[in-house]
């Protein structure tokens, strides 16, 4: 069996769509459990500088599905960022494994060193083999955001642990 680029997709972000919904359903949970509106750990930050818990599960969905459409060279399913609960942000992980899910493989698998160009900033764009554009570019940046949102749930108390972020723990 060769590997693909589908084959590497599917593994890798069906374990982060799965870890990131585990994360957010003991985050949820730790929440109601302590008396917390949602909406404090919604926006949770480490840093000042850094997006908070909903931003971080937003780009997990918004770097996964996007990068896979380039791939497919389809239009990336609309979603605005509008989520204000932990529902609302399981739900558009759920949207996101659906429509990456229904993405033509094939067309993601053909030719894996042809060129992708992508924005990679406000005033810039990227061109890299497809091959390395979902491995060091998609990949990297959806893993980044889910280790932060787990990192800030961590931080605010939440009982997570490697196997959590691992998508291997129960909900």
């Amino acid at each position: 069996m060769s590997i693909t680029l589908s084959n590497i997709a599917q593994t890798q972000l069906d374990q982060t769509y799965r870890a990131v919904t585990i994360m957010l359903d003991k985050g949820q949970a730790h929440a109601r459990d302590a008396g917390v509106e949602e909406s404090v750990y919604l926006d949770w930050r480490l840093a000042a500088d850094m997006f908070p818990l909903v931003k971080q599960v937003q780009l997990v969905s918004d770097f996964s599905a996007r990068g896979m459409a380039r791939l497919a060279g389809v239009d990336p399913a609309s979603m605005p960022d509008e989520e204000t609960s932990f529902d609302a942000l399981k739900a558009r992980i759920a949207k996101s494994r659906d429509f990456v899910w229904s993405l033509d493989m094939a067309a993601i698998d053909a030719e894996p060193e042809g060129p992708v160009t992508f924005p990679a900033g406000p005033d810039r764009e990227l061109t890299l083999p497809r091959r390395l554009f979902l491995q060091n570019y998609m990949i990297s940046n959806t893993l980044f955001h889910a280790s932060t949102a787990y990192g800030l749930l961590r931080a605010i108390g939440v009982p997570l642990g490697k196997a959590d972020m691992m998508g291997m723990s129960q909900r």
